[in-house]
């Protein structure tokens, strides 16, 4: 079987207390009462027919409900976890307005079938993401799961660099 590929965007702004990066909690009974390392960067899987950056903006816009902001995306390379590899980009999201719309987004493809409870032979359908909410950077490495704080770190660096 080949190695599943994800991509997504870090969206990032400056912020009363310095840079602040936009998570989105992930949907499902198994997240729904956790919040420490239960949040992510939108991202979503594809194939070789896709480039990773189309693919983050692809996703971006199924998981968030609105497009990504325009810009120039800064590749912060991929991290590896839970058996996937995500690659990811930071994009300058000051003036993005979109994080309120996962919460009232439509049934626009941004869902995931699971079985619940597990073995119960019982299907049922949860977004993605339930919500999405803008963290300073300190808040943001207490929220994101783990295999994605290295991104955490990588922006900070990229963003002294640039």
């Amino acid at each position: 079987m080949p190695p599943v590929t994800s991509a997504g965007l870090l969206l990032h702004r400056p912020g009363p207390s310095g840079v602040q990066v936009l998570l989105g909690h992930m949907g499902g009974p198994f997240w729904a009462r956790k919040d420490a390392h239960a949040w992510s960067i939108p991202k979503g899987e594809h194939g070789a027919e896709e480039t990773p950056l189309d693919a983050a903006r692809r996703e971006f816009t199924e998981e968030m409900g609105v497009p990504a902001p325009d810009g120039e995306p800064v590749d912060l390379g991929s991290v590896r976890g839970s058996g996937k590899t995500v690659t990811a980009f930071a994009l300058d999201g000051t003036g993005f307005t979109g994080a309120e719309a996962v919460a009232h987004r439509a049934d626009d493809g941004s869902w995931v079938e699971i079985e619940w409870p597990p073995r119960s032979g019982r299907r049922l359908r949860f977004p993605e993401l339930d919500r999405a909410e803008w963290f300073d950077l300190p808040t943001a490495r207490e929220k994101i799961v783990k295999g994605q704080l290295p991104l955490l770190d990588r922006l900070t660096e990229a963003l002294r660099t640039h």
